[in-house]
């Protein structure tokens, strides 16, 4: 089972679809937690996601509560990329059951999200500095997990 990424409720078409190309490239299955800030179609996201959405492995849930019992039911730990956590990302061990789960652009997850998750990690940055764009986030992290979990394996 390999690592999986999570975009709750996101804003930014733009960012969803280059996560959902990400996830194309690498095989990594993207999950959409409803509602979105856009209206989700392959036009809304063609700019970003480019002929590559039909390659990816999407999957819609209708809520974040539809979302966490699917995972609960499927025995996946949610590992939650947050800038309010105090573990590096890079010192997390991840497993290859992980779903990382990152917030929308405009407020991250409400606190009674990120309780329920199983770990929390953030990108080290210079200090001053507010966040990294949730789409270059998730793809750093999505790398480090995949490199621990040997993911790339199977790629060419």
């Amino acid at each position: 089972m390999p690592v999986d990424l999570a975009l709750y409720q996101p804003d930014i078409a733009h960012n969803t679809g280059t996560l959902i190309r990400l996830g194309a490239c690498l095989g990594v299955a993207i999950h959409i937690i409803h509602p979105t800030g856009f209206v989700f179609s392959a036009k809304s996201l063609r700019r970003a996601g480019l002929d590559y959405l039909d390659q990816a492995s999407v999957v819609e849930h209708t809520g974040f509560a539809a979302f966490d019992a699917w995972r609960h039911a499927t025995g996946r730990r949610l590992v939650l990329l947050t800038t309010k956590a105090t573990q590096s990302a890079y010192a997390a061990d991840y497993r290859a059951d992980d779903i990382l789960l990152v917030g929308r652009e405009s407020a991250g997850v409400p606190e009674a999200v990120a309780e329920i998750c199983d770990m929390r990690v953030r990108i080290p940055m210079r200090s001053g500095l507010r966040s990294i764009n949730v789409a270059l986030a998730a793809t750093l992290i999505v790398g480090e997990a995949k490199r621990q979990t040997d993911g790339f394996a199977k790629l060419t």
